[in-house]
């Protein structure tokens, strides 16, 4: 298990990126950089089941395109934007729209340069495919386990009980909506207030990459430290950021087109 511990888990990768985008001379030169919210189904084709938070309005999935390659990210805040790299730097971080911003165009570049495989979510069926293959490495590895899931992804939710019972998984989630009702048989936390007891009762923690698009990763990320866990990333979000930190992550099935 990685033990760094960043103060800021996107500060600490925008020093990183900037190292890259100097060597390679692209602050200014050679690229522009768009930012624009996609449609549902472009961002995940047409899944079978409609629980998702991006079908049901919850979240959005924007797009960058750097020099003809493209990163997405989550967010509950979309919001479009034009510029270089330079101006992708300078945003300050502290809001969802920024974060977002940044993260695509990290996920984007990433991938243009060649140190990304997949920067685009996965479409149609293969959510669910996602999550059966998860649930499964999460046995395989650590057995039947408990484990906390933070962020209600209903696929996830789903294949981990199945897997593992509802007995050892627990969920926290930030949809004042999700908020005490039972899922799969268990009852989703509140993730303002009870992600620390969530992680304290999991040996694994399962942490969705949207995380570090609506600000509250890093104190996840300080309470999987301190208490000693195991943890899993998923999603594409944090696609770019887990490279570049050498973070665990697992999603099988993000796409490159």
């Amino acid at each position: 298990m990685n033990t760094a511990s960043p103060a800021c888990a996107l500060d600490a990768a925008r020093v990183k990126f900037t190292q890259i985008v100097e060597e390679k001379d692209l602050l200014d030169t050679g690229v522009a950089v768009s930012v624009s919210t996609l449609t549902i189904e472009q961002a995940i084709g047409r899944p079978t089941r409609r629980d998702f938070p991006i079908v049901e309005g919850k979240e959005r999935l924007v797009e960058a395109l750097v020099n003809e390659a493209k990163g997405h990210a989550f967010t509950d805040s979309p919001r479009d934007f034009s510029g270089t790299l330079r101006d992708v730097m300078a945003l300050p971080l502290l809001s969802n729209q920024n974060r977002a911003v940044f993260i695509a165009v990290l996920n984007a570049t990433l991938r243009s340069l060649g140190m990304l495989e997949g920067s685009l979510h996965c479409r149609d069926e293969d959510p669910e495919k996602c999550a059966k293959e998860l649930a499964g490495y999460v046995h395989e590895k650590w057995g039947r386990t408990t484990v906390g899931l933070i962020g209600l992804n209903p696929a996830i939710a789903e294949a981990l009980v199945g897997v593992l019972g509802s007995e050892n998984v627990r969920i926290t989630d930030l949809n004042r909506k999700n908020v005490g009702a039972v899922k799969f048989g268990v009852t989703i936390w509140d993730g303002k207030t009870q992600t620390e007891e969530l992680i304290r009762q999991s040996r694994v923690v399962i942490v969705t990459g949207t995380t570090l698009a609506n600000g509250t990763f890093d104190s996840i990320w300080d309470s999987i430290q301190r208490n000693s866990k195991d943890y899993l990333i998923y999603g594409v979000t944090a696609a770019g950021v887990c490279v570049l930190m050498g973070w665990d992550r697992i999603c099988p099935y993000c796409r490159s087109e």
